[in-house]
């Protein structure tokens, strides 16, 4: 080596020392954001969330999320060119910057090392495999429900989940909702004497097969159809289908049994502590004139009966559960109000003031569970099974005769109803 190349080197090293002690020594400014004071959260303890498929009930989840300071949201996917910009539009305000990155396939969402999470509320079609898929990337999961449009659908669910090691949360939240959790308290500390009945608030079951008209379909970038439909079988694009009237469409969606029993059914199954399982037998219920009712009765292995109905409520509020013992009863809406047998269970009662409807106790249990590694209440295989349940009830009301389950080969004792446990996936959306 010679003088001159050993006094270059000698320089830099020097002029590097130089750098390194003007660093160490000048006023290092980070910001109370960034140390995570003032309330902020510091970057490292953040939840990158992303969103696949947002309309209006997914819109009230984002803003919950959006709320909570330990949440940065930075992705969204969407079929729909509106959407994705609403959502964008709608995240770079509370996030102060213009981050947001849009994209039509979730794969490419998924795919991002940065995203911790995500929201998805697609419609029901999408649920399932939107899941799976974000599961094999590793990702944690609040999914809206129904969670499944089949019986096959929700055990390939849970099955995934399990296998992949995600945290999972359906979008059941009154199993996060005070007067829910009261209730279901109630009737398991045996306050009820032993339990005989529990009453799900259901819809009419029946879901229309019928086409609309058919429309020029638009140009990919603004709505992908082929991307919209997914799994489902093809059939013309209709904008009244992707602006929300795919609900009651067999296609889309499974009936009014799964809408509002994938909350009602398994408000009932908690409160039974039957989370592990599911009923044994479903009977269709009749009018005197012959014609099928709306009701089901189902019973489980132990003989407690579970009343699917839409009417005879006491009005408090949509999504009500009934829990009948030998020595009493409580009944709950989504007002928050409840309602008692009698006066020894009346001392038992408060108010509250939450709607059954408000997610954020919910979205904030799972962001916990998403730092901890905790189950959450709504986890995929308590989900899974009262999602079940309401398939087996609603194959009964379709088939219009009783119908008997074995809920550990989750087999029916009937040729036609076995067949209506799975539907066909069009290619390449296959599970």
């Amino acid at each position: 080596m010679t003088n001159s190349q050993s006094s270059v080197r000698r320089r830099d090293f020097l002029k590097g020392m130089a750098v390194i002690g003007a660093t160490v020594c000048a006023p290092t400014l980070v910001s109370s954001r960034a140390l995570g004071l003032d309330g902020e959260v510091s970057p490292s303890n953040r939840l990158n969330m992303g969103a696949i498929g947002i309309g209006g009930r997914g819109s009230e989840d984002l803003r919950h999320f959006l709320e909570r300071k330990d949440v940065h949201f930075k992705a969204i996917c969407d079929v729909r060119r509106s959407r994705r910009d609403w959502v964008a539009d709608y995240a770079n305000k509370v996030n102060g910057d213009t981050a947001c990155d849009k994209y039509i396939d979730m794969n490419e969402l998924l795919q991002r090392e940065d995203i911790d999470m995500v929201l998805i509320a697609t419609g029901d079609r999408w649920h399932t495999m939107a899941s799976i898929t974000a599961a094999k990337y590793g990702k944690d999961v609040y999914c809206e429900k129904p969670l499944s449009l089949t019986i096959q659908e929700s055990r390939a669910l849970a099955n995934a989940v399990n296998r992949y090691g995600i945290v999972y949360q359906a979008g059941t939240q009154r199993r996060n909702i005070g007067n829910f959790q009261l209730a279901a308290e109630i009737a398991a500390s045996g306050k009820l004497g032993k339990l005989t009945e529990v009453h799900a608030n259901t819809l009419w079951p029946a879901t229309d097969q019928a086409w609309y008209p058919a429309e020029t379909e638009p140009a990919p970038d603004e709505c992908d159809w082929d991307r919209w439909l997914g799994p489902c079988p093809w059939r013309p694009y209709n904008h009244a289908y992707v602006e929300g009237d795919w609900r009651g469409k067999f296609d889309f969606h499974g009936g009014g049994i799964l809408e509002w029993g994938s909350h009602t059914v398994d408000l009932c199954q908690w409160a039974a502590q039957k989370d592990h399982t599911a009923p044994v037998r479903y009977e269709p219920q009749f009018n005197d004139d012959g014609s099928i009712a709306g009701h089901i009765w189902a019973y489980y292995d132990d003989g407690l009966k579970l009343v699917m109905r839409s009417d005879g409520w006491l009005g408090l509020g949509t999504c009500s559960a009934r829990y009948v013992g030998e020595e009493g009863w409580v009944e709950t809406g989504d007002s928050g109000r409840m309602a008692v047998s009698n006066d020894k269970l009346r001392s038992e009662l408060k108010y509250f003031g939450m709607p059954g409807t408000d997610p954020s106790t919910h979205i904030a249990e799972f962001c916990e569970c998403v730092k901890t590694r905790r189950t959450p209440a709504a986890n995929a295989n308590v989900a899974a099974q009262s999602h079940i349940a309401s398939h087996c009830a609603y194959i009964a009301w379709q088939l219009q005769r009783t119908i008997e389950f074995d809920p550990v080969k989750e087999e029916f004792n009937d040729a036609d109803a076995n067949r209506m446990r799975t539907r066909a996936m069009r290619a390449p959306y296959t599970l």
